[in-house]
Formats: structure tokens, C-alpha cells, sequence
């Protein structure tokens, strides 16, 4: 197993959150925010990244350029500690997986009636819920095999098993958020960063998936 660099991890982090801040970016793979702060400024120098600011929030985001710098860096780490072919192999894994999530987030939002194929979920019916988190359930359990291969290849991967499991136990609690919101730490939001985190490591396009 190996440690990534902190240039790495930076550029990585705004990578797979899309859009955060300083404080939220070095807490990604908790590095010190002073030497994130330094390293992302160094990365704007260079056209990699971008602070934009609006309604009172701001953040980083990479620029094409950064993209580009990010999976070459990457795909170097793979290359270096050998592991290509054993992410690949928790990606062919974690494809059947990704339309069970899907699917469950999409039945957390909307509960058909006879009237209305596209009617919102309005959690009243305990049973419809219960099956969406039965579902989620499941999609846990075979995460944490996955998530574990991941992590011995590269320790960058860690936590995606752990950061899951606690956003399905509070959605168990009744905190209906944590299924699928995206301003919480959700399941659907942990789900969406390991699978950037995956096409991004083996140069992949999402949207050219099957």
C-alpha cells in the first residue's frame, strides 16, 4: 500500500468534491490546510484550478488543464505501485453496484401512485422507505470488500466503506437527508465521489459507461 503525495491529494481533492473550499479540501485526506492553501495557490499559478465566489460562497474547481494534470498524475501512481489491474477489477465490481444505488436514490425521491408515475416521495409510507434502505443495505455490504482491495492498493482509497455505512445508519435513524442530499456527507454523495475517484484514477468517461 502507498502514500499519495500531498501535491496529489490536493489537485485529487478538488477532483472528486467538484467544488469546495480551502478548510474542506484539506480535510478531504487530512492534510494541513496551511500547506493545502499554499499548494492550491500554487495550482492556480498554473492554470490547474479556480476560486470562484458567488452568493457569499466560495471555493476551488479544476479547469480543464487541472483535469488533465490530475489523471496524468494518477494514472503515473497506478502505473508505479502496480495496481491497475486491481482497481480495474473493483470497477468491473462496482458497476452493478452503481445502478442499485442509483436506483435506490431515485426511489427515495419519488413514490408512484395510480395517478402519478412521478409523484415525490414524501416518506409517509414506512414500507416504501424501508425497502429503499433494505437496497442500500445491500449495496453496503458488498462495499466494504470492494472499498478494502481499493485501500491496500492505494491509501488514498480508504474510507468510502466507513463514510457509507454512517450516512445509511443515520438515514436508518429517520434522517432522511442522509440518502441523498448533496449539501451531507450522503450516501449518495460518498457513492458519486468513489466513482469519480475510479474513472479518474483509470481515465475513464463517465458518460461513455454501459
Amino acid at each position: 500500500m502507498c502514500d499519495s503525495s500531498p501535491g496529489l491529494l490536493v489537485l485529487h481533492a478538488v477532483r472528486i468534491t467538484g467544488f469546495a473550499d480551502t478548510p474542506v479540501i484539506a480535510r478531504r485526506y487530512g492534510l494541513d490546510p496551511a500547506e493545502t492553501e499554499e499548494l492550491l495557490l500554487d495550482a492556480e499559478a498554473l492554470g490547474w484550478v479556480e476560486h470562484t465566489a458567488f452568493a457569499g460562497t466560495g471555493g476551488w474547481s479544476l479547469t480543464e488543464p487541472g483535469r488533465a494534470e490530475n489523471e496524468r498524475r494518477l494514472a503515473a501512481e497506478l502505473t508505479r505501485v502496480g495496481g491497475a489491474g486491481e482497481v480495474r477489477d473493483v470497477y468491473r465490481g462496482f458497476l452493478p453496484l452503481n445502478a442499485l444505488l442509483l436506483q435506490a436514490c431515485t426511489d427515495w425521491q419519488l413514490r408512484p401512485t395510480a395517478g402519478d408515475r412521478l409523484a415525490v416521495n414524501d416518506h409517509s409510507d414506512p414500507a416504501w422507505d424501508a425497502g429503499v434502505l433494505h437496497e442500500l443495505a445491500c449495496v453496503d455490504r458488498a462495499l466494504t470488500p470492494l472499498a478494502d482491495r481499493l485501500g491496500r492498493v492505494l491509501r488514498r482509497f480508504r474510507g468510502y466503506d466507513t463514510r457509507f455505512a454512517t450516512a445509511l445508519g443515520r438515514a436508518r435513524a429517520g434522517e432522511v437527508a442522509w440518502v441523498d442530499r448533496t449539501d451531507v456527507d450522503s450516501c449518495h454523495r460518498v457513492w458519486f465521489e468513489l466513482h469519480e475517484d475510479l474513472i479518474a484514477t483509470l481515465g475513464l468517461d463517465r458518460h461513455a459507461e454501459p
